[in-house]
């Protein structure tokens, strides 16, 4: 063979055999696309901010209001507070975001936006249209995208309030799971405090699956907390240890009271999300339980019981300083 044909043989992908290089089963490669992000600036203009301020008044709010018995308590932690702030709160149902957004302040309610899933709420443009409008929603990656983590920055930057939930999904049985760790790193890194909230009794009136509130006018409760600042030299780890135990003492107050929740608090008895187990909103540790007790109370259908026992209708009067 000579070597004008072997040359001509290797410039089409075969060898000197005449046999291709390339395997029949082999794909050509396809470079992808590049994921496009839905634009959510224009839910932040002053005619869109109008707009969601009527419809959160006139249908948001009295909807929700109408289908559950909502409790309120704590609010007046934000009268001195000045944004921007972050509000962290444990997530176990599609109630959680109405519940806050209409019992904020309307100075917060109208300069705040909400991180919501971009895989859920912005995979088809109807459904991200109308999360931004209602909700001033934004995109969060929750599998690590570089590309959506600026957006929050740039909010801050700009003025706006955040909502975030760190458990970064919803509960798909009521407990609480471990928190990530963005909402740490934007309070660290940008110097804002955080405000944490508790919601108790949401998974009840509405778990996930469900599209609509339980009948009967479950009872839930929203509490708000003492804003936490980062303090000088603080880790983002222990910020996020102290965001998880202020909610957790915020959500034991609906069992212990504020007062016994408070000191379950500095006893370092609360238990808080971590590692690979749930948490349920409020526990404090039993060391009188052997394993096989905490292990039962950790099965599946034992968290999901635990998490749709209706409040309470019995409200404690707590004396806060």
């Amino acid at each position: 063979m000579s070597i004008r044909r072997e040359v001509r043989l290797l410039r089409h992908g075969r060898d000197w055999r005449g046999r291709s290089t390339v395997p029949r089963s082999a794909e050509p490669h396809v470079v992808e696309p590049e994921e496009k992000v839905f634009p959510t600036a224009w839910a932040r203009t002053p005619v869109a901010v109008a707009a969601r301020s009527v419809l959160r008044k006139g249908l948001l709010k009295p909807v929700a209001w109408r289908q559950i018995t909502p409790v309120i308590e704590g609010a007046e932690y934000l009268d001195g507070v000045r944004g921007p702030v972050v509000f962290v709160a444990n997530h176990s149902s599609h109630l959680d975001t109405p519940l806050i957004l209409g019992s904020l302040p309307e100075r917060f309610a109208n300069r705040v936006a909400v991180g919501a899933a971009s895989d859920y709420f912005f995979d088809v443009r109807w459904r991200a249209t109308l999360t931004a409008v209602f909700f001033n929603a934004f995109p969060v990656e929750r599998y690590g995208s570089k590309r959506l983590r600026s957006l929050a920055i740039d909010l801050v930057d700009d003025g706006w309030s955040l909502l975030l939930y760190p458990e970064g999904t919803r509960s798909e049985d009521g407990w609480m799971n471990p928190f990530k760790l963005g909402a740490a790193v934007l309070c660290v890194t940008k110097g804002i405090p955080c405000v944490p909230i508790a919601i108790r009794g949401s998974y009840a009136a509405m778990p996930r699956g469900r599209n609509w509130p339980q009948p009967g006018k479950p009872r839930v409760t929203v509490r708000y907390g003492r804003p936490l600042v980062p303090e000088e030299g603080e880790e983002v780890r222990a910020f996020r240890t102290r965001m998880a135990k202020a909610v957790n003492m915020l959500a034991a107050e609906e069992d212990l009271g504020w007062y016994d929740a408070l000191r379950a608090a500095a006893d370092d008895r609360l238990e808080i999300p971590g590692g690979s187990q749930p948490t349920r909103p409020g526990a404090v540790r039993d060391e009188s339980k052997g394993e096989g007790e905490k292990a039962a109370e950790t099965a599946d259908w034992r968290r999901v019981w635990a998490s749709t026992e209706p409040l309470s209708g019995r409200r404690r009067r707590v004396w806060r300083d």
